[in-house]
């Protein structure tokens, strides 16, 4: 059973841990984040953008593929099934096509004014149907489908804001970025970062762009207010070493080596082993809830 995400990031904003959330672009990868939570016992987060639902036809199918696996698959710890970067629209399609929870995203909106009043207005209808609203304050630098922005530092009155229209979560720019990060990437911004929390109190801060923010300085972060960190470039990245290996190996030339089962499998085993990893890196481990 699918749960919203409210209850699981309290629990981690108390318990000074945090949940990940893992972007899912098909089947096998959903499934391999599943077995990663059930492993080590963690409530999860899977999530996926609009490009990725339209990779997989439509977020219906997506919620089709995430309900029966954790169904199937006899998953024991809360699963949280969120849109990633919605657009107003997204959000209203991933409530009736049976997601627990939404991100609208209005950091790119024209003015502040409209990423206010649209919030408002998904958290209004996203609580009557017990489904979790995350938004966003501050541009996230790098690409995440084709919302670009500078990754400037979120203004800590408007995050304030935002929170008062009873959001579930916040994401906050705080020098994060989507993607790989540069090598003169300047770092996380805990001073902004303590500004914010001091103004929301206890609401769950989220942290975009996990891929390759050193282990110690996400842990700083989580232990600030951090309970939800967004994964997705990291397992593209092990994914894609896995399935060339095999392929430079010449194991798909090998008897029925091209089997897409066969081909597929390095990859999806490694995605496992890398959720392992980040789970245990941001202390959800045996975290998890009936």
């Amino acid at each position: 059973m699918l749960v919203s995400a409210k209850d699981m990031l309290n629990a981690a904003a108390k318990g000074h841990y945090a949940v990940a959330a893992f972007n899912t672009n098909n089947l096998e990868w959903a499934a391999s984040i599943l077995d990663a939570a059930e492993a080590t016992q963690s409530p999860v987060i899977i999530q996926c953008t609009s490009g990725a639902a339209k990779w997989q036809v439509s977020f219906k199918v997506v919620a089709d593929i995430v309900k029966n696996l954790v169904e199937d698959k006899n998953i024991t710890v809360p699963v949280a099934l969120h849109l990633d970067h919605g657009t107003y629209e997204d959000c209203l399609k991933c409530i009736d096509a049976g997601f627990t929870s939404v991100m609208y995203d209005g950091s790119h909106e024209e003015t502040f004014e409209i990423n206010l009043e649209k919030t408002a207005k998904i958290v209004e209808i996203a609580h009557a149907k017990g489904i979790s609203v995350e938004a966003e304050v501050g541009g996230i630098g790098g690409v995440e489908d084709g919302v670009t922005s500078k990754g400037e530092l979120a203004d800590p009155q408007q995050c304030k804001a935002i929170a008062d229209t009873g959001i579930d979560f916040l994401a906050c720019g705080i020098g994060n970025i989507h993607g790989l990060y540069p090598e003169d990437w300047e770092g996380l911004s805990f001073d902004r970062l303590q500004e914010i929390k001091d103004l929301v109190g206890d609401l769950p801060l989220v942290l975009h762009g996990g891929t390759g923010i050193p282990t110690d300085m996400v842990q700083k972060a989580i232990g600030m207010g951090i309970a939800k960190i967004n994964v997705n470039t990291d397992l593209q990245v092990v994914f894609a070493k896995a399935t060339r290996e095999y392929i430079e190996a010449g194991k798909d030339q090998q008897g029925k080596g091209y089997d897409p089962r066969k081909l597929l499998k390095p990859g999806r085993e490694a995605i496992v082993e890398r959720a392992k990893e980040l789970i245990c890196d941001f202390g959800s481990n045996d975290k998890g809830w009936a």
